[in-house]
């Protein structure tokens, strides 16, 4: 393994809950400047909470290391102490190398100057001449798209504008080491896939990316390893692919909402499960292996024809697919009378694209309103363990991916 870029020994950060944070007291500004180190939890004032405690991790130089958590995790908090924007608490983090880093909007940038002076003061702080600033200053403006406001102000500047030009000169101005932060989602999707594009080239430059982020396809896609950080801690650390099949069964828990709680129904729907091709029951699955969606139903009364319904949706609540029975056709269950029967529905691999997916199961009869709903009553991932499409993401765009058989003729042949 290549030397580490990053080593992260026993970091903590301890903030004070409201009121003043710093020391009252030229004593008190020592003791915190110097005592980091020997502070514990059992004396942590009840007024203090932890934002991150015991992380530990290393980050490998020419790699990309990912970081996932739920808002307010630590991610950020842990971001700003590598960057060297605040001090830690207790613990140590080393970092060989120059640092650029993307964590709000704007960072680093003085509004009252323009965006061509804000590139040149940026490269300074990172230790570029203007010599090498100059060299790279086209190519910043025209990768940020700010070439008809370069020189403008950019307290002026939209948000997005900000972001363009901040990554830019972050990524450009070739730091030894680039931390971005989630505030890359505030681009247009177009953006989000020239950074993405971008940090692959950094990797390969031999440099080190640190990149924190909720879009798990990029996760996936682009990081070596990922860290999972939950509550100020680092849960678990591996693949990117296992983390994040861990953190979407674990972080979207899910509770079973149900229009016919009682058992005088005449349809009563349960134990909604997910199945692989083996028949084994779990949360992920590889694109190209398909899954089986399955539930019980308990019948109390007798109908002609019955119809089943199963919803599945993205996290953003989009609707992504809604298969049905049909009344009329030999699929349509036909009862017999009062009893308990299983329903199957098969997604084939090569359709669904990799992300997270929720399922809502449902039965109607003709004519009738739906009587028999289990709604969002499970979750499951979707990983793209190969790279194809635009080689960005690691696959391809919207939530469907199905095979093509693709067929290419010479234009002097005929049909």
């Amino acid at each position: 393994m290549s030397r580490p870029a990053i080593v992260v020994e026993d970091l903590g950060k301890r903030y004070r809950i409201g009121g003043r944070t710093g020391a009252s007291s030229f004593r008190g500004a020592l003791k915190e400047r110097f005592g980091r180190s020997r502070s514990t939890s059992e004396d942590a004032p009840p007024d203090h909470i932890w934002a991150v405690r015991n992380i530990s991790f290393e980050a490998p130089l020419g790699q990309v290391t990912g970081i996932i958590g739920r808002n307010g995790a630590g991610k950020s908090t842990l971001l700003k102490i590598l960057s060297r924007i605040t001090r830690p608490t207790e613990g140590r983090a080393e970092v060989w190398g120059t640092v650029g880093s993307l964590l709000e909007v704007g960072t680093g940038f003085h509004p009252e100057l323009s965006g061509r002076e804000n590139v040149y003061l940026n490269g300074s702080i990172l230790g570029m001449g203007r010599r090498e600033i100059d060299r790279k200053f086209d190519e910043i403006i025209a990768f940020a798209e700010t070439e008809a406001f370069v020189d403008t102000p950019v307290k002026h500047y939209s948000s997005g504008m900000h972001v363009r030009l901040a990554f830019a000169v972050a990524a450009h101005l070739e730091p030894e080491i680039l931390i971005i932060d989630e505030v890359l989602a505030v681009g247009d999707i177009n953006f989000q896939k020239r950074c993405i594009g971008k940090m692959h080239e950094v990797a390969g430059d031999g440099r080190t990316v640190l990149f924190v982020s909720h879009n798990l396809h990029a996760i996936t896609g682009l990081c070596d390893q990922v860290l999972w950080v939950d509550e100020g801690r680092i849960r678990s650390m591996g693949p990117a692919k296992e983390q994040v099949s861990l953190y979407s069964a674990a972080a979207l828990p899910l509770a079973t909402k149900t229009t016919d709680p009682g058992r005088d129904k005449p349809l009563i729907l349960s134990n909604v499960r997910l199945v692989a091709a083996n028949g084994e029951e779990r949360e992920d699955f590889d694109l190209f292996e398909g899954l089986s969606i399955r539930f019980d139903v308990a019948q109390t009364s007798v109908h002609k024809r019955v119809r089943f319904v199963i919803r599945i949706r993205s996290t953003e609540d989009d609707a992504v697919v809604l298969a049905t029975t049909s009344w009329d056709s030999e699929d349509t269950y036909q009862p017999e009378g009062p009893g308990a029967f299983t329903v199957s529905c098969t997604v084939p691999p090569n359709f669904l694209n990799a992300g997270t997916y929720s399922v809502s199961v449902g039965a109607d009869v003709p004519r009738g309103p739906a009587f028999a709903q289990l709604e969002d009553v499970r979750r499951f991932v979707i990983v793209n363990t190969a790279s194809f499409g635009d080689g960005l993401f690691g696959a391809r765009d919207g939530y469907l991916s199905p095979y093509q058989q693709w067929n290419i003729t010479s234009a002097d042949t005929d049909n």
